[in-house]
């Protein structure tokens, strides 16, 4: 408990695709093959661990709904993206993934926060003190839903975050700096 008397663990929510691996413009990740890591990807998720935030991905995953790949798959590809990073020394906490298509008003599917809610149920979030980070407008309501302070990796559209970076591990070193406005 911090001296406001808020509990629970500061947690670093990232979005996957764009943020940790590289896009597929107008595709999807569908096989560990395709997942390409972005460049300064290991060193920011050491920094945040160093600096003892819980990591968790938080991935609308559309392709399983239109029977692209299936559960199981996509726990493979999560599993080899945390073996390739343990190479690193680090490793993501958690996923949580949304399988539905964007017409089933799904409570999971981000913009809407029902995967940060799943996080939450498994280990006490402490909102004030944590982050989103993601590349679409989706990604940063999702985490305003749940006042997180959220902060872009690319341009900005039309949501306006807190930060903007280039990078996630600009973002990081933003982060252990306590350098995110409220």
């Amino acid at each position: 408990m911090d001296k406001n008397g808020n509990t629970g663990i500061k947690t670093v929510f990232l979005d996957r695709d764009g943020v940790i691996n590289r896009r597929i413009m107008d595709g999807y990740v569908t096989c560990k093959e395709e997942l390409e890591i972005l460049d300064g990807v290991p060193e920011a998720l050491r920094i945040l661990t160093d600096a003892k935030y819980r990591i968790v991905v938080v991935t609308n995953q559309r392709g399983i709904a239109l029977g692209l790949y299936n559960a199981s798959t996509l726990a493979h590809i999560h599993d080899y993206l945390n073996q390739v990073l343990r190479q690193y020394g680090v490793r993501l906490n958690e996923f949580y993934f949304c399988p539905h298509d964007r017409q089933e008003n799904c409570l999971c599917r981000k913009p809407k926060a029902g995967l940060i809610d799943q996080a939450n149920e498994v280990s006490t979030v402490h909102f004030k003190n944590s982050y989103l980070i993601g590349d679409s407008d989706t990604d940063l309501l999702a985490g305003r839903a749940r006042h997180l302070r959220v902060i872009k990796i690319g341009p900005i559209e039309t949501v306006i975050p807190e930060a903007r970076f280039d990078n996630l591990l600009e973002a990081a070193k933003a982060i252990a700096a306590d350098q995110i406005p409220e």
